[in-house]
């Protein structure tokens, strides 16, 4: 591989932290835009990069894989730029082909409540409780929720510790039905701590170990087919639903980015084709599960 290219790939895996797959998917995207423009890194210009473009649509890549490819580039000569190893960034002007983004499937408010109104009657019960309201009530990502440990929680203030993509962390408030809910799960969660002394996971499956994500999805499956009479339910839809209702009662979007852990907040604004109701303190105003509203 191309050692400058080796170089930012590194770079992007050890100090920004990127996923194995996009990494994957990245040097897929410079090794070909090498071969097919054959010059140095330091010789790219404009031109190559829009004739680049246009190619991978010629071909019929998806205006998705087109934006990937170039935010490779990108991300290749911000680094390049640092080390001063060029002077201009030739990506600079393009643009890719637009993606028509589409909003996943989100709960209405009174489904959202329905989902969440019920009396646990098992130690599954109240931990399922526990893991929606934290989906729902504060925006979590299945990996976050599947990552969390016990002594992530302040619930005296109502606050959590999140660990998010990229090694970030954030804390993100608990709506007073979200620290009832997971209240009543540490009472009743009976796992006995780590005999290495490593974190306690907060969710626990069978045999005290840290529950699966497959675990999280299938019990959400459950819960929604009981409780809505349909099991077309999954994490994200979670989160979703909680950007979608804060953002119906308020028009803070960088509050939203804040408490979902976006590092962009061109992602935030997929959600920003709903009609606006009327402007409110972000969370403790709007949010149905809000700790500050009353019943």
């Amino acid at each position: 591989m191309d050692e400058l290219l080796a170089r930012s790939l590194r770079h992007l895996e050890v100090e920004r932290r990127y996923s194995g797959h996009t990494l994957a998917a990245y040097r897929r995207d410079l090794t070909r835009f090498a071969a097919e423009v054959d010059v140095p890194w330091d010789r790219v210009r404009s031109h190559h990069v829009t004739a680049h473009v246009a190619r991978l649509h010629g071909r019929g890549l998806k205006p998705r894989s087109i934006q990937r490819a170039l935010s490779s580039l990108r991300s290749l000569y911000r680094y390049l730029q640092r080390q001063r190893l060029v002077t201009d960034d030739p990506t600079v002007g393009t643009r890719g082909p637009k993606s028509r983004q589409r909003l996943p499937g989100a709960l209405d408010t009174d489904q959202a409540a329905r989902l969440l109104d019920f009396d646990p009657e098992s130690r599954e019960d109240l931990r399922d409780r526990a893991m929606a309201e934290l989906l729902y009530g504060s925006g979590l990502r299945l990996s976050e929720l599947t990552g969390a440990n016990v002594e992530d929680l302040d619930l005296a203030d109502g606050f959590m510790l999140v660990r998010g993509k990229g090694g970030k962390t954030r804390q993100v408030p608990l709506g007073r039905h979200c620290v009832a809910a997971l209240e009543a799960w540490l009472a009743r969660r009976d796992d006995l701590p780590p005999a290495d002394g490593s974190p306690q996971p907060l969710f626990t499956g069978r045999g005290a170990s840290r529950i699966s994500p497959r675990t999280v999805q299938m019990r959400l499956k459950g819960l929604a087919a009981r409780q809505l009479g349909s099991g077309e339910l999954h994490p994200h839809m979670l989160r979703h639903s909680f950007a979608s209702h804060l953002l119906e009662s308020s028009s803070d979007l960088r509050a939203v980015q804040e408490l979902l852990g976006h590092a962009d907040i061109s992602t935030t604004q997929i959600y920003t084709h709903l009609d606006f109701q009327h402007l409110a303190r972000v969370y403790d105003a709007a949010h149905p599960r809000s700790k500050r509203q009353e019943d």
